[in-house]
């Protein structure tokens, strides 16, 4: 028996609609215990995936009007009784129901708890529980779409598909290797390798498109560096498209690292506007450019920005030799004047470079396209199985880890017994990954970074 908890499942701010929902073997109960219908209709007697609507009261004081819906397990998000109040969307109105609902027997769900009971009542998968927070965090198109399929159970069919082809060969070598004495065929050597190879082959397939899926997911650590006064600022304010950064012709006005959160085509970038780097004996402005350094380190992608209308300097030479070893696009800005920098010497470095204009916008959709490709993005498949956290990276990565050992096991002619126990490490990092022999720890883990409505 599941005790009952409820929560706000809607932004706790001010808004059209609340949303209050209860989850547990009691939820009807607990909500009739508030609710009264305009009809005396008591939601008990009320069919899963129907409506009524009442007053919420407390304290025998009506509280608001709401619609509420009634979910019967197993035919409801988590897989248990669930009632929703759609209430106003007054934050002191909600938590005042809340309240109400507390004191009628349920108790405040814990973050993501509505979500992990699904989990447990066989309603989603691990894969698919993670695409929850996918669709509620997703800030672009592409993002709403991979987590949707990953929603779907995508990822989770083509885990599920691979580990049924290990599972299968791992039965059918332990049977011959524990009972030799009856008449079962022996694994053939080239169809078992046949197996394996292609299985790592496929695990192979999604971990190359981690990082294309997680530009369009998670998003990418990106930051604008230059010199002072090449436009770095004026680049951010057009992503952003408003003025984030101060554009002046004074060098310098950027003294710390300024970021925003901007989609450009497909990608989402979390960007980062630094302090011109170049030798100074100014306090503040020397721990700006320490800082910008930091945050090339740290970049998935550098966006490095040269005046063309100027001769390059030492610190454009600085520039080149800190981005060069970086997933880095070189902004050739300021091509609206006559060109004076050595373009030759820059592009040899950064094949991928833009002829731009930051205030203009002219090279912006080029800017776009190299990025995406530079991504690994243009030719992303969102409806496909994806990774999208680094949770399935993982493990991922630990069950082709395992199939190399036993391909390795199977080409030195080891015995079989080595060879499954290989075998048996990668079936068990995938079924971790769905959840089907997670540990508690992992379980509870995962869920506590969910919200607490969801």
């Amino acid at each position: 028996m599941s005790d009952t908890i409820a929560a706000i499942s809607t932004p706790q701010n001010t808004g059209g609609i609340g949303i209050i929902r209860i989850s547990g073997d009691e939820a009807i109960s607990v909500a009739d215990k508030v609710f009264r219908s305009v009809r005396d209709k008591k939601l008990c007697g009320m069919k899963g995936y129907t409506a009524a609507f009442g007053d919420i009261f407390y304290n025998n004081e009506k509280v608001d009007e709401c619609v509420a819906l009634v979910f019967r397990a197993p035919h409801s998000y988590t897989g248990e009784n669930v009632v929703e109040f759609s209430c106003h969307g007054g934050l002191f109105v909600l938590k005042k129901v809340l309240r109400a609902v507390f004191e009628a027997g349920a108790r405040p769900a814990e973050a993501g708890e509505f979500t992990k009971r699904a989990f447990l009542n066989g309603r989603l998968d691990l894969t698919e529980a993670e695409a929850v927070m996918g669709i509620i965090s997703a800030q672009g198109e592409q993002g709403a779409k991979a987590a949707m399929a990953a929603l779907d159970g995508t990822l989770s069919r083509k885990i599920k598909e691979l580990n049924g082809s290990l599972l299968s060969v791992a039965a059918h070598m332990s049977a011959w290797v524990d009972y030799p004495d009856d008449d079962i065929e022996d694994l053939d050597n080239d169809v078992l390798m046949q197996t394996l190879t292609n299985v790592k082959n496929e695990l192979e397939d999604l971990l190359s498109k981690f990082d294309a899926g997680a530009a369009v997911t998670k998003g990418v650590e990106t930051v604008i560096v230059g010199k002072p006064n090449v436009g770095k600022s004026a680049l951010m304010n057009l992503l952003s498209g408003f003025s984030r950064s101060i554009v002046t012709d004074i060098a310098g006005t950027t003294r710390d690292v300024i970021e925003q959160t901007v989609n450009l085509g497909s990608l989402l970038l979390h960007l980062a506007d630094t302090a011109g780097i170049h030798e100074t004996d100014d306090v503040v402005e020397s721990i700006g450019v320490v800082r910008a350094k930091e945050k090339i380190e740290r970049a998935g992608l550098v966006l490095a920005v040269f005046d063309m209308s100027r001769q390059l300097s030492k610190a454009d030479e600085e520039i080149i030799a800190l981005c060069k070893d970086k997933r880095t696009i070189a902004v050739l800005n300021k091509t609206d004047l006559i060109c004076k920098a050595d373009k030759g010497k820059i592009t040899s470095v950064f094949p991928e470079y833009v002829e731009f204009c930051a205030l203009s916008g002219n090279g912006l959709a080029e800017l776009e396209k190299l990025a995406e490709r530079l991504l690994c993005t243009n030719e992303l498949d969102t409806s496909a199985a994806m990774l999208s956290t680094e949770r399935q990276r993982k493990n991922t990565a630990e069950a082709v880890s395992a199939l190399d050992d036993a391909i390795g096991c199977l080409k030195t002619g080891m015995t079989m017994d080595a060879i499954n126990v290989c075998i048996d490490t990668a079936i068990n990092a995938l079924l971790e990954m769905t959840g089907e022999k997670a540990t508690d720890a992992v379980v509870s883990e995962l869920f506590s970074t969910f919200c607490v409505g969801k």
